[in-house]
């Protein structure tokens, strides 16, 4: 550990902040009490991610709240609105077929579609599958209230692949019924049509309520990438007599979507719009359709015992055609280009909190159920001479997934500025399939991961202004049903691919004075048996586990109010994510060598935005966004280069009476920047890059009645 910290000015740095915060906070009292004033406060944010309910600057991990403010973009992907975050890299690959690529300090960057490594989750609600694949497609930009973004090491509260987390909460209905109509247009003929209905409630009998409903499509930036999608999201709020709470949510997320696949380098170069040619050849795309419900309830029993449940249940269906050349179906086990399959989720949270049972404590115990049963089906994608069509069946399983993950934490204010919070999750996760096309061999079996995951955090709040933590926690992540579809080597074994196991040490401060909000952390993260692409061969995509990846970093931010309606937001991650072992050779592939970079992660992402913002009038925003080269595969042998992009916005908000009115126009990529949005990890024909789009622009209109 002693040579790689040598690596970063960890020392130094931690004692010029220090130095520097104390100073900051110190210089706030003074002026305080010279002045003889009180400086305005505003109400602290609580965050729920780590069910202890701390204020986000006394949380001792690293953890972001993002409001929602009002609409300055076209609300259809996350990575609108969720920026700035430090150690979050959240790519955009221009393929609605495939999902953003998110990675929380280089935590599911090897994703070649959906978000692996990362839990997502949508008013409490589990977005992401118990093996570890989830998606952000169910999530309505329209009707969220705000997000919460859970890093390092404590993330394992979560269980499973939780490299980070995600929880995104939609808004409950206020006040006054009203409808808002609004429309929102851009380039590339992108049109959003959305309506939203909610209001509030004065009798417990009676619930607040939140309806919204949408439909976007586009032509896509690149050739063969347009797309259409229907969403709708409901969200019933009781707030009855005995103080308890329930929330009710429904989703339904309907997406047809061509799939423009990856480029070479020279490719790229000659033509960033253009696709490969078996893309149009063989009309690579995807149809999902999603609907999902779940309930909450929160009940207290008295001042110190408080109860929670969360049930859940939904169903997914998934057809994807596939761009690999016929001719390359023809071994016997071979799945075939199109993919389709149907699979049922539900499941369940029971938690039980404690408080003041001991003096000054916390306690909270509970138990996750998560199940998963999916019919998936593989078939050619060609019959005959008609190609891009259903041909023959060439996998035919089914699969079942479970897990009960029991947990407890503490948190124990022990001394006037000391707290300790600690945390113990049994995370176990079972996995079945059933192979009902044998005649390329029977492939079923079964396997299960268990791992007992602790984590523990020491604060202290040296002032008012300033507080310090040190947290350790170990994490877990197994492969997912994709990942142990095929071997990791040539052998007719399934499920050969062990768990990836990690340990994180963590540093951090956090302060609020007159100069802003400043958070501060550094942290080291061991991993074993990571889980890593090994190839994709005509379509088979396999993957294995390696010895050893280190990774370790350091992430700012600084949030300020500069004046009246002026606010900043600064941010800079750095990640140095590397393999820390030599690779057993595979025949046929090249080893990895130790010290390699971990493709698909950069080592330096920057933020800065001004934001003029008030309730009503003129508003506007500027925002510039450096992301560093990015490796694409494990032998360092090509990069996506570094680049730096600029937004800006400009809006207008009226409000009278009844009736309110809010129109935003906004350029995306001012300075027309040619870069390379996302990468796909080890591509076999070195399709590495998914272009960005260059400057683009938007503009949308929304008006509301109250009733």
């Amino acid at each position: 550990m002693q040579r790689h910290l040598k690596r970063l000015p960890m020392k130094s740095t931690l004692s010029c902040l220090i130095a520097c915060i104390s100073a900051q906070g110190a210089y706030a009292d003074v002026n305080t009490t010279i002045n003889n004033t009180d400086v305005p406060q505003l109400a602290p944010i609580v965050v729920e991610a780590t069910r202890t309910d701390k204020d986000v600057l006394s949380t001792p991990t690293s953890v972001y709240y993002i409001p929602q403010e009002q609409q300055k973009s076209m609300n259809v992907n996350l990575s609108e609105t969720l920026k700035g975050v430090p150690g979050l890299q959240l790519n955009n690959r221009e393929n609605y077929a495939q999902d953003l690529q998110i990675s929380m300090r280089g935590f599911g960057a090897r994703s070649t579609f959906g978000v692996r490594g990362i839990r997502l989750y949508v008013d409490g609600i589990p977005a992401t599958m118990p093996d570890g694949q989830g998606q952000t497609s169910n999530i309505d930009l329209n009707s969220l209230d705000h997000i919460e973004v859970l890093g390092g090491g404590f993330s394992s509260l979560y269980g499973n692949s939780s490299g980070g987390t995600i929880l995104t909460s939609s808004k409950e209905g206020q006040g006054r019924d009203s409808v808002t109509l609004g429309y929102s247009g851009g380039s590339n003929h992108k049109n959003q049509a959305n309506i939203v209905l909610q209001g509030g409630s004065e009798q417990a009998n009676q619930p607040s309520y939140i309806v919204s409903s949408s439909y976007f499509d586009t032509d896509g930036f690149r050739d063969h990438s347009a797309a259409n999608k229907v969403l709708h999201n409901a969200k019933l709020t009781w707030n009855l007599d005995d103080g308890s709470k329930i929330n009710w949510m429904g989703n339904y997320v309907k997406i047809n979507a061509d799939d423009p696949g990856g480029l070479t380098r020279a490719q790229w170069n000659e033509n960033p719009k253009q696709v490969a040619g078996n893309v149009s050849l063989y009309n690579a795309r995807k149809e999902i359709e999603q609907v999902q419900t779940g309930l909450t309830w929160n009940k207290p029993i008295n001042d110190q015992h408080e109860l929670y449940a969360m049930a859940y249940l939904g169903q997914r269906s998934v057809t994807q055609y596939q761009s690999i050349p016929s001719g390359s179906q023809g071994g016997v086990n071979h799945a075939g280009g199109v993919i389709d399959f149907d699979r049922k989720f539900f499941g369940t949270d029971l938690r039980w909190t404690g408080k003041d049972l001991l003096p000054n404590t916390k306690f909270i115990a509970g138990v996750a159920i998560d199940g998963m049963t999916e019919d998936r089906k593989g078939y050619e994608n060609f019959n005959g001479d008609a190609l891009g069509v259903k041909g023959k069946l060439r996998r035919d399983e089914d699969n079942t997934l479970w897990n009960i993950d029991p947990y407890v934490q503490a948190s124990y204010n022990f001394a006037q500025d000391w707290t300790l919070d600690a945390g113990l999750r049994y995370s176990n996760v079972h996995f079945k399939s059933e192979d009902k096309f044998l005649s390329n061999g029977d492939n079923s079996g079964k396997t299960d991961y268990q791992r007992l995951l602790p984590s523990v955090s020491l604060s202290w709040q040296i002032i008012p202004e300033l507080m310090a933590y040190a947290s350790y926690a170990q994490g877990f992540e197994t492969p997912t049903f994709t990942e142990m579809a095929y071997p990791a080597v040539d052998s007719n074994t399934p499920f050969n691919l062990d768990a990836a196991k990690s340990e994180t040490y963590e540093i951090g401060l956090k302060s609020k004075n007159n100069l802003g909000d400043f958070t501060f952390a550094t942290f080291y993260t061991k991993t074993k048996d990571d889980i890593v692409p090994l190839k994709n061969e005509d379509g088979k995509a396999t993957f294995r586990n390696v010895d050893k990846t280190l990774r370790q970093g350091v992430e700012l931010s600084w949030t300020k109010n500069l004046w009246r309606d002026l606010t900043a937001q600064a941010s800079y991650s750095y990640i140095d994510a590397t393999f820390d072992q030599d690779t057993v050779n595979i025949v046929g592939v090249t080893p990895i060598q130790n010290g390699n970079y971990i493709p698909g992660i950069a080592k330096n992402q920057a933020f800065l935005s001004l934001g003029w913002k008030p309730e009503n009038g003129l508003y506007a925003g500027l925002d510039v966004r450096y992301s560093d080269k990015i490796y694409v595969n494990d032998i360092n042998a090509e990069s996506a280069p570094s680049y730096v992009v600029t937004s800006a916005n400009v809006g207008y908000k009226w409000s009278y009476q009844d009736w309110s009115i809010n129109s935003f126009a906004r350029v995306d990529n001012l300075f027309d920047k040619d870069y390379s949005g996302s990468v796909i990890v080890n591509e076999s024909s070195k399709r590495f890059y998914e272009p960005a789009e260059g400057r683009n622009w938007s503009a949308g209109l929304s008006v509301t009645k109250a009733f």
